[in-house]
């Protein structure tokens, strides 16, 4: 994890959305890395010494899927422990399971949340280990 603020790296493709999500997590006092693409995502990976404490990933991306992306994380051991949350426009139940088999934590269909919930929702998979580390 990261030793400063929680790193969120965010995959989406729909850059006045990205730059919303980008500010909205800043505010709430979390680093961010923006990704319009998961080739940059993967490369930004590659080469990161911190690993992002969460990853925010869109579902239909401008280069690939999330599905596929998943399938990148799952091959690196450094990187498929890392909680990946789904927000996408859609949300067929087939898709969500195939996602949830994948390891990603949570998928949330846009139309349903608005950002400050979703970001509640981040900061649940964030703090929920350091809590339970903490009663053990």
């Amino acid at each position: 994890m990261s030793q400063l603020n929680n790193l969120i790296m965010v995959i989406e493709d729909e850059a006045l959305l990205l730059q919303a999500i980008g500010k909205k997590l800043q505010r709430e006092g979390f680093e961010v890395l923006l990704c319009t693409k998961v080739s940059q995502a993967v490369d930004y990976l590659k080469t990161m010494g911190d690993l992002p404490d969460l990853i925010w990933l869109d579902y239909y991306l401008t280069d690939t899927t999330g599905l596929a992306f998943m399938d990148i994380i799952n091959q690196n051991e450094k990187w498929k422990n890392i909680p990946v949350i789904v927000v996408s426009n859609s949300a067929s139940d087939q898709k969500v399971q195939a996602l949830l088999k994948r390891g990603v934590k949570r998928h949330i269909l846009k139309a349903d949340y608005r950002l400050d919930e979703i970001t509640k929702i981040i900061k649940s998979y964030l703090v929920a280990p350091q809590e339970s580390a903490a009663k053990t």
